[in-house]
């Protein structure tokens, strides 16, 4: 079972703000159902039950409000990754793992799925933002594994690994899209059995066979 944005930081919770909290899921329920530029603030403001004032005391800007309900989801994303990879066991099982997990909390929660893959890239100041800092955590959990991997032997040394990150990401974002977009399913065990045979059948180091080879007679 997956953990929910809203049910996995109660201490946190406690001590924030309830207008603060209204706000941010205010934004999380309106994004369910429109594009972060189709939002006003007047909108938000009326979800949350507050003026636009108080929107005004926690958060600079529209923008700034849309960073923190990621960085929550975000926070939450990379407790239950860890949590998930304590139990496998060697390069390629972290891996699907990782993949794995990721698949299944875009499904659970397609709101930070849609924020993630759409909403702030589009703006070139999101690539030099805290938010962007915090979100490479999870791709460096990645690339930490890949790194791993072609130190023990698993995956072949002549392949970058911030290369295989990327095509990993790709696919897994790829695939995601139409949840995004129409609602559609993420069939997390099906994607996950083909984006890693696609992949690990490119990154594996070759076994090599020893013994010399029988000449024909």
């Amino acid at each position: 079972m997956m953990m929910k944005v809203n049910g996995s930081k109660d201490q946190k919770r406690l001590s924030t703000p309830p207008g603060h909290i209204k706000i941010s899921r205010a934004m999380i329920s309106l994004l369910k159902k429109k594009s972060f530029d189709a939002i006003t603030w007047t909108e938000i403001a009326e979800t949350a039950g507050v003026n636009e004032g108080l929107i005004y005391k926690y958060f600079k800007n529209k923008r700034n409000l849309l960073h923190y309900v990621l960085q929550e989801y975000n926070s939450d994303f990379l407790k239950i990754i860890r949590k998930n990879l304590q139990d496998a066991e060697g390069t390629f099982d972290k891996i699907k793992t990782f993949i794995s997990s990721t698949l299944s909390y875009y499904q659970e929660t397609p709101v930070f799925a849609k924020i993630l893959i759409i909403e702030v890239r589009n703006f070139p100041e999101f690539f030099t933002s805290e938010t962007y800092e915090l979100l490479r955590e999870y791709t460096n959990i990645l690339l930490d594994i890949l790194k791993e991997g072609i130190k023990c032997g698993d995956i072949r040394s002549d392949m970058s690994p911030r290369y295989i990150r990327q095509m990993i990401n790709g696919a897994i974002e790829h695939l995601c899209l139409p949840k995004i977009i129409f609602g559609t399913k993420v069939k997390t065990k099906e994607y996950t059995e083909e984006i890693c045979k696609l992949v690990f059948n490119g990154i594996k180091k070759p076994v090599k066979t020893s013994g010399r080879r029988k000449s024909a007679k």
